[in-house]
């Protein structure tokens, strides 16, 4: 199976393994899935930390509102009793206004950083370091227990607006914000690979060759962006081990300079005609007119 090394831009995305025999359109619509899952990953993670300190999201028409405000316009958090967490609460106000400030106690706090923590993992683009393929499971088992923490903490779920709740049920809307210049459109996706833009209708042995026992870097960005860089000759890590060979060689020159260093034959001490010149009285003669 051939590796694909996915990158946006010059970062590194994930490691994607598939046939050379794949089609370009099934190879880009799994990097596709895998990319846009790793961000809906993410965007619950923020929202979790959110949730673990000031508690689920208020109505929308509430939100960003002062406590007079509410009062003086009669809005009221229907949710609010309905969606409390396990253990109770303790009050930690939003100054966003955005959440009911209903923060959970202690050890509900910790499992939810816990399976903040844990997800990241196993989507991590440090993941592309260690050599570990992504798939798409990879992606169902991150949603998956960031699921069973909210279900764990929160019995009766959160608010149908909250947005950690419509991500999870993927009725998300991005539209509009800048969160939504992250995803990717599958229709507007192109695939990068040694300066040539994958067609769509070919297989991925048209551009990589049969060997499947290979791995390739391939860039992806949105249509109309034009050809993405190049990939620099050497790698970031050989470039930092090449100018730390180059230090080390300037350094054992410099003091090879130093030990070579004759510069004390010019020294009086060292003339060896000084005692003759001596005797005969021919020091410090001047020969500049009287």
């Amino acid at each position: 199976m051939v590796v694909l090394h996915i990158k946006q831009g010059d970062e590194s995305q994930f490691l994607l393994e598939t046939s050379v025999s794949a089609t370009v359109d099934d190879t880009v619509r799994r990097i596709v899935m895998i990319f846009n899952g790793r961000m809906k990953v993410y965007r619950i993670c923020a929202e979790m930390e959110m949730l673990a300190e000031h508690g689920p999201s208020l109505p929308p028409e509430m939100q960003g509102l002062t406590e007079d405000q509410i009062k003086d316009l009669e809005l009221e958090d229907e949710w609010a009793e309905i969606c409390i967490p396990s253990g109770g609460f303790s009050m930690n106000k939003d100054v966003c206004g955005k959440r009911n400030g209903r923060q959970p106690v202690e050890n509900m706090r910790e499992i939810l950083h816990k399976t903040i923590k844990e997800a990241k993992g196993i989507i991590s683009k440090e993941q592309v370091k260690s050599n570990t393929i992504l798939t798409e499971q990879h992606i169902y088992d991150a949603l998956d227990i960031l699921k069973g923490a909210i279900m764990i903490v929160y019995p009766q779920n959160l608010p149908p607006y909250d947005p950690i709740r419509k991500e999870l049920e993927n009725q998300e809307d991005l539209e509009g914000t800048e969160l939504h210049k992250q995803v990717l459109d599958l229709s507007l996706t192109q695939l990068w690979f040694a300066g040539k833009e994958l067609q769509c209708g070919k297989k991925l042995l048209d551009y990589v060759g049969r060997n499947e026992k290979t791995k390739v870097i391939m860039k992806v960005q949105h249509r109309g962006h034009g050809a993405p860089g190049r990939e620099p000759r050497i790698t970031e890590d050989q470039q930092k081990e090449l100018m730390i060979k180059e230090f080390k060689r300037r350094e054992a020159l410099k003091h090879l300079e130093e030990e070579e260093d004759d510069s004390y034959l010019d020294s009086p001490w060292a003339d060896s005609n000084q005692l003759k010149r001596s005797f005969q009285g021919l020091n410090n003669i001047s020969w500049k007119p009287h």
